[in-house]
């Protein structure tokens, strides 16, 4: 009797899971989860998260740039305002993962 071998599953390259650990790292965080659970239903300028996380707005300004150099997201103008707006996808899908394992109330 010929015992069948189970094909490994293909894996990713290590450096392209080091990418995603580092913008894994990124996300961890409280304010910044927020922040995208937030753009994910609209846009919204640093001052709006800034209040909705209750941090002071350069504080906003920096979890923004550090999910914008990830490519999480895009800054838009819109006159003299500034927005912001989820540029990567996949993240609707993550957040759904956190809500649906986190978001119960006990």
């Amino acid at each position: 009797m010929k015992v069948a071998t189970a094909k490994p599953p293909q894996l990713i390259d290590l450096p392209a899971l080091e990418q995603a650990a580092e913008c894994l790292k990124t996300l961890a965080h409280p304010h910044r989860l927020r922040i995208v659970q937030m753009l994910l239903r609209d846009r919204y300028s640093v001052g709006q998260l800034a209040e909705a996380c209750e941090i002071p707005s350069n504080m906003a300004s920096e979890h923004l740039r550090l999910m914008q150099r990830c490519g999480f997201l895009n800054s838009v103008r819109d006159g003299r305002h500034i927005y912001y707006e989820i540029a990567e996808p996949h993240l609707a899908r993550i957040m759904a993962c956190i809500e649906d394992r986190f978001g119960r109330k006990s």
